[in-house]
Formats: C-alpha cells, sequence, structure tokens
C-alpha cells in the first residue's frame, strides 16, 4: 500500500478555532473552509493545492486513498475533513500523535513541534500563527505560496516523524489497527442523537439544578472551609482528593478549579455531590447540563462522532474528548437513551464481566479464585462466606454485595478506612473494626494477591536500579529497568524518574507544563498492570468484532457495535463469542461476558 501523508490549512480566526470549539464544532460550522492541502505520497515530493472546494477534490480524487494507508499529526481532525467534506475513507488511518503517546505516554510533548524538536526532524513554522484570521481569498499569491512551504514542511516533518515511530513500534500490527478503529468511531460516525429525548431531559436537569442549589446555599460558610467542606464531602461517602502544595511542600486539599480529581466529582453518580461541588467552584451549569446542551447541538450538525484519546492514560487505556467523554456517561442516564443506531439496524452493548478481579486472581496464580470464575460460580458470595463464616446459601443479599465490593476492590492493597469509604458511598456503613477485620480476611483467603503486591514492589526497586525482575505468572510481563512493565503488546507501563522520597517512591506525570509527582507501591502498580492488561484483552477483542461489524464505541471493557436489525440475534452471539475467546498470551484466563441489544444505547 502507498503511504499518503496529509495536511490540511484552514480558516480559524480568535473566535473561531480550536481554542473556543471541538474538532466537530469546528469542522462542521458553516465557516469552515480549506485554504489548501498538501498530500505526500511515499518518498515522492509533497504536493500542495490551494483552490475551489471542486478543485480541492479533484486533486485529492487523484491519489487512490482506498487502497492506502493516510498519514496524519492529530489525524482525527485531517480524517474527520477527508470523510465529512471530501467523502474519502482511507484504506488504512495512522496518527503519529497517537503513535508517539503510546511510545512517550509522559514523557515528550503530544504536537508535532514538540516531537520534532525530540527526535531533532526540523523546525515547525509559525506561519497559521501569522495568518489567523484570514480567508484562502485575502491572500496574495506570495503569501500563498509561503503558506504552501509552511504545510509542505509539516508534511515532510510527519512522514518522518511516522517512519521513526513505526520503527520504534515495531511495526506493531495491533496498535496500529486499535488507532485505525479508534479514530474511524470518530471520523465515520453512525449513531444518531434522539433530540426530544434530551430536551425532556434537559429540562429536568434544569428543574432538580436549581431545587439543590437553593438546598447547597445554606452551606455557604462549609463550602469556603476547606476542612467543613471535606467533611461534608465524606458525609457523603466521598474521600476529599489531596495533593503537595507547591508554596510549603505539605498536602492539602486539591479543591482548586484546575485540580482535575476535584473536577472529576462533578459527574459524581450523587446529585448533590455535584451540585456542592459546583457551587465551590462557582461553575453555573453541571457537567451533565452542558453534556446534553453539547449533544442536543450535534444532533442539529449530524451523525454521533465518538471521540475517544488512544492511549491517554500510561495503562493505554482509553479517554474522553471534545468535552462530551463517553467513558463516562452516568449509568441509567436518559444520555445512553438518546444514543440510537441508525435507521434499520440495533445497537449492540457487550462488556466484559469483572475483568480486573480475574486478570488479577490469574495473574497472581490464585488458582482457586481463578477455578471459581472459570467454573461461573457466585464467587462474591464466597467471599461473604470467608467473611461472615456461613454457607454460601445462606448468604443475603447485603452480605453478598460486601462481598463483591471486597473482591472487587480490596485486590490492589486497599486499607480499611478507604473501604469503609466505598461501602458508605454505597450506603452501607461498617464501623472501622469490621472493615480492618474483612480486608484481613480477604488477604488471607486469597495470599497469594498480596504476595503479588510485595512483588510489585520488588520489581519498582529493580527499575530503579535498571534491573530485570520477576512480575506475576510467567511469559506475561517483563520487567526491565530501561523500559519499565513491557505488557504481551510490546509496550509499556513506564514510571518516569521513579526515586525515592522520604518514605516513599515516588514518578513525575504531566499535566499541561506541570510536572506532578506521583506515588507508587506495589498494589497501585498491580491495578496499572491489571487494568493494562484488560485493555489488551478488549484491544483484541475490539477488532475481531470489528472484521464483521461496525464498531461504533468502546466504553471501559465493554464493546458498542451496529447491526441490521434483521441478523441482531446473530450478531449478539457472535460478539459474545469473540469476548469469550482467551488471547494466545493469557492462556487460562477465564472470560465472560454480558450484553444485550436494543434500539438506543440506553436501552441494551
Amino acid at each position: 500500500m502507498d503511504v499518503l501523508v496529509i495536511d490540511f490549512e484552514t480558516y480559524y480566526d480568535k473566535q473561531y478555532g480550536f481554542n473556543k470549539l471541538t474538532t466537530e464544532e469546528y469542522v462542521r460550522d458553516d465557516r469552515f473552509e480549506v485554504i489548501g492541502v498538501a498530500v505526500k505520497r511515499n518518498y515522492e515530493p509533497t504536493q500542495w493545492f490551494s483552490g475551489t472546494f471542486k478543485k480541492t477534490q479533484d486533486f485529492l480524487d487523484t491519489f487512490d486513498w482506498a487502497n492506502s494507508i493516510a498519514v496524519a499529526h492529530n489525524a482525527k481532525f485531517d480524517m474527520a475533513v477527508l470523510n465529512w467534506l471530501f467523502t474519502i475513507r482511507p484504506k488504512r488511518i495512522a496518527d503519529t500523535l497517537s503513535m508517539a503517546r503510546s511510545i512517550h505516554t509522559v514523557e515528550v510533548g503530544g504536537s508535532l513541534s514538540a516531537l520534532s524538536e525530540y527526535y531533532e526532524l526540523g523546525k515547525k513554522g509559525t506561519e497559521v500563527v501569522d495568518n489567523i484570521g484570514k480567508k484562502r481569498l485575502d491572500f496574495s499569491p506570495s503569501e500563498l505560496e509561503q503558506y504552501g512551504k509552511y504545510c509542505i514542511q509539516d508534511v515532510e516533518l510527519t512522514h518522518k516523524l511516522f517512519l521513526i515511530l513505526m520503527k520504534k513500534l515495531d511495526f506493531n500490527i495491533f496498535e496500529l489497527n486499535l488507532i485505525d478503529l479508534t479514530l474511524r468511531m470518530f471520523t465515520e460516525p453512525r449513531l444518531v442523537l434522539d433530540k426530544s429525548i434530551l430536551q425532556d431531559h434537559l429540562d429536568e436537569i434544569k428543574m432538580k439544578k436549581q431545587e439543590l442549589m437553593e438546598k447547597v446555599r445554606h452551606e455557604e460558610t462549609q463550602l469556603r472551609s476547606n476542612p467543613q467542606f471535606a467533611d461534608l464531602l465524606k458525609e457523603f461517602g466521598v474521600e476529599p482528593p489531596m495533593k503537595v502544595s507547591p508554596t510549603t511542600g505539605k498536602e492539602t486539599y486539591a479543591f482548586a478549579k484546575t485540580d482535575e480529581e476535584f473536577r472529576a466529582l462533578l459527574e459524581h453518580e450523587n446529585d448533590y455531590v455535584q451540585a456542592l461541588v459546583a457551587a465551590r467552584l462557582g461553575v453555573r451549569s453541571t457537567i451533565e447540563e452542558t453534556r446534553t446542551e453539547r449533544f442536543m447541538a450535534i444532533a442539529d450538525r449530524g451523525p454521533l462522532p465518538i471521540p475517544l484519546r488512544y492511549y491517554a492514560a500510561h495503562t493505554g487505556r482509553w479517554g474522553g474528548d471534545e468535552k462530551i467523554n463517553m467513558q463516562n456517561l452516568p449509568r441509567g442516564s436518559a444520555l445512553k437513551k438518546a444514543i440510537c443506531a441508525p435507521e434499520g439496524y440495533v445497537f449492540i452493548d457487550c462488556d466484559l464481566s469483572q475483568i480486573e478481579a480475574r486478570t488479577l486472581a490469574w495473574l497472581a496464580e490464585q488458582n482457586d479464585l481463578v477455578d471459581a470464575f472459570a467454573r461461573g460460580d457466585d464467587v462474591y458470595s464466597i467471599m461473604a462466606s470467608n467473611i461472615y463464616y456461613k454457607p454460601v446459601d445462606k448468604i443475603t443479599k447485603e452480605e453478598r454485595f460486601v462481598g463483591k465490593t471486597t473482591i472487587l476492590g480490596a485486590g490492589y492493597g486497599m486499607g480499611a478506612q478507604k473501604f469503609q469509604l466505598q461501602l458508605k458511598n454505597f450506603g452501607v456503613e461498617l464501623e472501622l473494626e469490621e472493615c480492618e477485620r474483612i480486608i484481613k480476611v480477604y488477604r488471607k483467603t486469597y495470599s497469594r494477591i498480596p504476595k503479588l503486591w510485595y512483588q510489585a514492589n520488588d520489581a519498582l526497586k529493580a527499575i530503579m536500579k535498571n534491573h530485570t525482575s520477576p512480575l506475576g505468572k510467567d511469559g506475561v510481563l517483563q520487567v526491565t529497568g530501561h523500559k519499565g512493565i513491557v505488557m504481551p503488546n510490546g509496550l509499556s507501563i513506564k514510571y518516569p524518574n521513579l526515586r525515592q522520597s522520604d518514605d516513599e517512591l515516588v514518578y513525575d506525570t504531566r499535566r499541561g507544563r506541570a510536572v506532578i509527582a506521583n506515588r507508587i507501591y506495589g498494589g497501585k502498580v498491580i491495578e496499572n498492570v491489571c487494568q493494562a492488561l484488560a485493555r489488551i484483552v478488549i484491544g483484541e477483542q475490539l477488532l475481531r468484532v470489528s472484521k464483521r461489524y461496525k464498531v461504533v464505541m468502546t466504553v471501559h471493557d465493554a464493546i458498542g457495535c451496529i447491526a441490521l436489525e434483521s441478523e441482531a440475534d446473530r450478531a449478539m452471539a457472535y460478539v459474545e463469542e469473540c469476548m469469550k475467546i482467551c488471547p494466545e498470551w493469557a492462556e487460562g484466563l477465564p472470560l465472560d461476558c454480558e450484553g444485550g441489544y436494543a434500539k438506543s444505547y440506553g436501552e441494551c
């Protein structure tokens, strides 16, 4: 296949650009205009073209996109333009931004400029900034020529970067296919939005918000005081987020507008917690309200593109994007019900069952738990049986819930206090002493899991010393100092600048320009590893399902696809079959899934 590297230059101004709009809003706006486009085929000289829409279409049609790999930096934008405006769908899509993210995680900036500088490929120009507010016909011939040179330079840099990243990825076809699939969820949208459901939901949100805000105003003093506000959150089972103050160097509450963990509480499942945080931040609208309004606006413009950030976390998991965060739609939300399959199709939603708990037991070689999962036993009731010293068939619904919370929560080293808060968040209140007892029962019952945490602690020390170290089931993971923890897909979990700080280990992550130290320990490493392994499992299943049906989204450990109404049952059976196939590297990992199909996402 030919490699076609492409870059569009488009009109923008101070009010109309990516600083104000999402990609979907920007490309579908009436003001959108292509000033010019540059395309490089393989190692041939890059061609620049600027002209009317029709002439640009003719220029693009001279390339064999249907049998080529289309490459761009931030391909979500360029491929959206190709498909939405010019109805061009390349055979394969590659994105140097996504490729770099999987290799470098937080180590290098993601812009073409930063990556070009890092790899010493050349310097990116500034013409796009210098020509803000100019339409195509506003350029003089010499200005347009200079703009073309700038675009050509970007394409040449992207091509060089692509070749380097392909070598670094060792031509990892699995990950390249996932990048392609992720981008097509956005650039080839098929889902439609039911605006009447959205409008009813918005009206209900606004009415409920007004009631909640009236109630919140009575606690104004508590809102202003950090300790009192922290106590208020704890009353609702929410552990207040903490951070290290850059001025004092001491731990303090993370209650600022820039604190991501605090802002995430705007999407808490408890409406009152949302209202409290919104009031504290001075936010006029809740996340649910603004997201509903965004959905309504998208409904007016066309099908719903699913925006996901490939390799958003260092575990490889996808992240939400485009200000609608499809990874975090509330359970039972009307937003899900408003997301519908196109006419004549059904939406299939299938979720891997307890994938992290299963992966943890398998990796730790806790074989009694692995066998219980494989047999389809009720592992939650088994856990409760150990906790309450009762036969499994005598376990109550409430006791089973405690067993479930223990299995799903205690596997990464959770302490009694956090366990107590987690239970409280679900309306179950236990004394701290009882929580301590339950945690001890879990660790004694499944003793190989705590041993895995200790092994992960040793692995962290090995990484610091640039040594190798065993971790978990033989042949699954490789721990090496310079690479971190190498996963079965060939990519690594890295802990940049891992070091000892006082009595704990920390590593660096980037948030914008800031570099933040994060505490890391054995249980957290195992959580990272299990999430990364689960992500590889769901990745293999996504690609398998996509061979027969159009995959339209993935949310954590679930696959969403569409199928013709006439073959809904057959498609559902196929998806379930795909999601129970164990990867070659994971022999013995007991997989299971549950799902359904309906006209809308929320009805599955």
